[in-house]
């Protein structure tokens, strides 16, 4: 009989695909801007598949999405909608996208909320850009013009959200707000108002003007482009 204790062992066989990685993690580490887009998605993918070339993965969710935007804003049913996506894959983008956005939440308080209208559009984009339903978000502006707080305040359907204006004064007040910024998507991706938009608007400054509440503007986002009704002098 052979003796099986003088066989020479077999090597362990690497996957190719980690030496890669560290690669990648180099190149993070040396400049981001060095890395394509599938490349940085590729590195994170790595953080909930480990034991995976991901490469393919990353290319096939840019493509689904059109770009590395729609990917990291995606909502997690879309995600868990492609092959090869886990729960915690879903996890972990909806996470990194909601520290991203409390993190621009923290630089807008420091900011003048009227003087930096971009930086509002962004951070509504962040929160709301992804849902696949209609939601309606009030941002509460403080004596400084400077944002004191935020809520969603209603989430409906893909293409209608009930809001009731005493309801969004209530909350201002309690927020003990001087002015409000109000948000909505538009999930279809047409950004325009609808009728029924306008007649809201026009309801909520009425009601808060009762109040000596300012309304600063309302902002609807899609994946189209966005919309201001103070830009196009629809808030009278």
């Amino acid at each position: 009989m052979k003796n099986m204790k003088n066989e020479p062992k077999k090597a362990k066989k690497i996957p190719h695909y980690h030496g890669h990685r560290d690669r990648l993690r180099k190149k993070l580490l040396l400049s981001s801007d060095s890395l394509a887009d599938y490349e940085l998605l590729e590195l994170l993918l790595t953080y909930s598949i480990p034991r995976k070339d991901v490469k393919p993965l990353a290319k096939q969710l840019i493509e689904h999405f059109k770009n590395i935007h729609g990917v990291m804003n995606a909502s997690s049913e879309a995600l868990l909608e492609v092959s090869g996506i886990s729960e915690n894959t879903a996890i972990l983008i909806k996470l990194i996208r909601e520290l991203d956005t409390r993190s621009l939440v923290m630089q807008l308080q420091q900011k003048n909320a009227i003087r930096s209208p971009k930086d509002v559009l962004d951070f509504a984009r962040k929160k709301l850009g992804h849902l696949v339903d209609e939601a309606f978000m009030v941002i509460y502006i403080n004596a400084r013009n400077k944002i004191e707080n935020y809520e969603i305040v209603n989430e409906g359907t893909t293409d209608k959200v009930v809001i009731y204006p005493r309801n969004i004064i209530r909350n201002a007040l309690k927020h003990n707000a001087t002015g409000i910024i109000l948000i909505h998507n538009h999930p279809s991706g047409e950004s325009e108002p609808s009728g029924s938009d306008i007649r809201i608007t026009g309801d909520i400054i009425t009601a808060a003007t009762a109040m000596d509440i300012r309304v600063l503007d309302h902002l609807i986002i899609s994946t189209e482009g966005s919309f201001s009704f103070a830009e196009n002098n629809l808030m009278e």
